[in-house]
């Protein structure tokens, strides 16, 4: 970042770089223990199930309680952090969701764990437009999509956080253990937010990085007004290509939240034991980190900043992905390098929707609300997945993963659809914009 320039075009001075560099720190690694304090229940579900007598899919439903409160949460929270701004959707979601945590290394019921899973999923859903909207001014345009792309692997991380801390301790010493570990890490995190993470360079006394750009440029208008008033908001959230933003999301939260939560479980009912399920299924996370990478780098260097052709290219390789998984699906390790592929071109697109394109398409100042509206839409799929699946599993868990499988490989056909139709829309809107 030393060569960056601000807003009027100069240098950045050493306090602009030494602010930005830990605003970018202490979102990546907070949102990584938000992860913490959301997914040790999805690695250790078989271990809590076997030790308090569920049935394996009943698990299902208290996962759905956290999902459909996550989606809800998303809309209220790009709300409220369109109107407070993200340092206090940041501080005050991950604290009560350290307390939820606190519970669940406690709790022996099952509404226990329904009740404590809702409240955690509304404040969870703090997180992602918290941290969208935290960095949206410390980054210009031209740079969004490579330096939000290594900045965008900061739910991989918590993923593959969590997975080893929350695996080693599950493995080691049970799940109640997992859920304070992930807990106490978590809240090293929220101390690392606290200290250094500012909403805009002028907060600590800095001229502005970003330049306002005109309204009529972006590919949705919107107020740039520090507050907006409900009838803004739900203009934006109703505009044509927020909701197809939010549609695409629909299919690849459906297929990410089927692996993150049901992945491990099945290389355990494959023969795995419950920590090497947990190791191998990081498989399909550190596939994803590559293709983050390249998807941010694309989209400055390749595609000119049209994040829906970048998109809708990786897809196609999710397709391709699906379809080894059938063919292989066999052995557990095999699956595990299968779901690598899917992640390596799934995980491009997750970022890149609820990343630089939520930031992009309507201004830095609606970067929260757009990443609120399009994950919150997308959180529909998240909550559908683990019904269904909970459904298909239920009665055949072997007949099961194959048809959850076959599944996954149509809602990538259509996510490739979508995103098809959302890149020839915004390259239309474009070529409009530059004639005479």
């Amino acid at each position: 970042m030393g060569n960056a320039i601000n807003a009027q075009g100069a240098p950045l001075s050493p306090e602009h770089q030494a602010w930005r560099r830990r605003v970018l720190i202490a979102t990546y690694l907070g949102y990584g223990g938000y992860y913490l304090t959301r997914k040790a229940f999805t690695i250790c579900k078989t271990s809590i199930a076997k030790d308090l007598n569920w049935n394996l899919g009943d698990t299902a439903h208290i996962w759905s309680a956290f999902l459909v409160a996550y989606m809800l949460g998303m809309f209220i929270n790009s709300f409220v952090g369109r109107r407070w701004g993200p340092r206090v959707l940041l501080l005050g979601g991950l604290g009560i969701s350290l307390a939820c945590n606190v519970v669940f290394g406690f709790a022996n019921s099952f509404a226990t764990f329904l009740v404590f899973m809702f409240f955690n999923g509304l404040v969870q859903a703090s997180g992602w437009p918290g941290s969208v909207g935290g960095v949206s001014h410390w980054l210009r345009p031209d740079e969004r999509g490579t330096i939000m792309g290594f900045w965008s692997t900061n739910y991989l991380f918590g993923n593959m956080l969590v997975k080893s801390v929350g695996g080693f301790l599950l493995g080691s010493y049970g799940w109640r253990w997992s859920f304070f570990g992930c807990t106490l890490v978590s809240f090293a995190t929220w101390w690392l937010i606290y200290f250094w993470q500012r909403n805009r360079p002028e907060a600590v006394g800095l001229t502005p990085i970003v330049e306002n750009q005109p309204d009529q440029e972006r590919a949705v208008q919107a107020s740039q007004e520090d507050r907006v008033t409900l009838k803004q908001y739900a203009r934006l959230a109703t505009n044509p290509i927020i909701l197809a933003m939010g549609a695409s999301y629909f299919c690849i939260k459906f297929l990410r939240y089927a692996l993150d939560s049901w992945l491990p479980a099945f290389l355990n009912i494959q023969g795995m034991d419950v920590a090497h399920a947990s190791y191998y299924s990081q498989i399909f996370d550190f596939a994803g980190l590559g293709g983050v990478l390249l998807a941010g780098w694309a989209l400055d260097n390749w595609f000119r900043g049209n994040w829906a052709a970048v998109c809708a290219c990786m897809a196609l390789g999710v397709i391709a992905g699906y379809e080894a998984v059938i063919q292989f699906g066999g052995s557990p390790i095999a699956v595990s390098l299968c779901f690598g592929l899917v992640g390596f071109m799934l995980y491009g697109p997750d970022t890149l929707l609820c990343g630089a394109a939520s930031v992009e398409v309507a201004g830095e100042k609606n970067a929260v609300a757009v990443a609120g509206l399009v994950n919150g839409i997308g959180s529909l799929g998240s909550v559908l997945q683990e019904q269904v699946i909970g459904w298909l599993v239920r009665s055949d868990v072997q007949a099961g993963m194959r048809n959850t499988n076959r599944l996954a490989l149509g809602v990538s056909v259509v996510m490739t659809c979508l995103l098809g139709a959302v890149a020839w829309r915004l390259h239309f809107l474009r070529r409009r914009q530059r004639m005479p």
